[in-house]
């Protein structure tokens, strides 16, 4: 089992990108960097890192599952931490893989340590490194939406709007259904399309109640659901990852926004 750092420390932390902010919003890949970084960490980003296997494991393809965590938990057991940008992917690496190795002893020791050390982006700088405040800025009024994997499988619901409330000239505001289910759920918007537009659109109606221009988000995968749904409807309402602005990053187009507006 790895040995856990002092919070004073200069730990080494391996970023796991995740597969959607590697190839749709490298932007979240950066902001996590500078976070981790003005946190007193050594950030290595392991270039053999691949998926976290969670599409084959929600299909139920347990060998696969178990060949791409192999090559996750080579790539990343000897950083001190691992931290992701993702409440979906952390829960994955830091749940998922010891259900995957429960019948493998070896592989369930390793999948085990690794879990101890892996962290949701916001929850490892507020709840690990100490953080209370990030020197940035953002003009705006934003809403936040409580994804299922980040809220429910680690553990992340105050982090965020403690930073958040950190930030000069940003100010929260709250709608009804924050911890409801936006629909993407992975697989299960190409399996059950119909469910998964009515609830985005659930999710939709209540961010507009709240009057906010932007919203704001740990998860990718969420956030480009509610995002694409927000550009059909017509909405002119922002999409970024929370990342962003607490890097004080949020000077690129958003998410759905073109990359070139000219």
């Amino acid at each position: 089992m790895s040995k856990t750092p002092s919070p004073t420390a200069r730990p080494t932390v391996g970023l796991f990108a995740t597969c959607l902010v590697d190839l749709m919003r490298p932007v979240v890949g950066f902001a996590t960097v500078k976070l981790l970084e003005d946190a007193g960490c050594q950030v290595f980003v392991p270039e053999s890192q691949t998926c976290c296997g969670q599409p084959a494991f929600n299909s139920g393809d347990v060998p696969d599952t178990a060949d791409i965590a192999r090559g996750v938990i080579e790539a990343f057991e000897d950083f001190d931490y691992v931290v992701v940008p993702s409440g979906s992917c952390g829960g994955m690496i830091k749940h998922h893989y010891p259900e995957v190795f429960a019948d493998d002893p070896a592989w369930l020791a390793r999948a085990e340590a690794l879990s101890e050390k892996t962290f949701e982006l916001i929850s490892f700088l507020t709840d690990v490194r100490g953080v209370t405040s990030v020197p940035a800025t953002f003009d705006g009024t934003v809403t936040y939406h409580d994804s299922c994997s980040g809220l429910r499988e680690m553990g992340v619901k105050e982090q965020p709007r403690a930073l958040l409330n950190s930030i000069d000239g940003l100010s929260i505001t709250e709608g009804e259904e924050t911890e409801t289910c936006c629909g993407f759920g992975g697989l299960f918007c190409v399996k059950y399309p119909d469910i998964s537009e009515k609830m985005v659109d659930t999710k939709v109606n209540d961010i507009v109640a709240t009057g906010a221009d932007t919203l704001l988000a740990g998860d990718l995968g969420c956030l480009m659901n509610i995002a694409g749904r927000i550009q059909r409807r017509g909405l002119n309402i922002k999409v970024r990852h929370a990342a962003e602005v607490l890097a004080d990053m949020a000077d690129a187009p958003a998410i759905g926004e073109p990359l070139d507006k000219g």
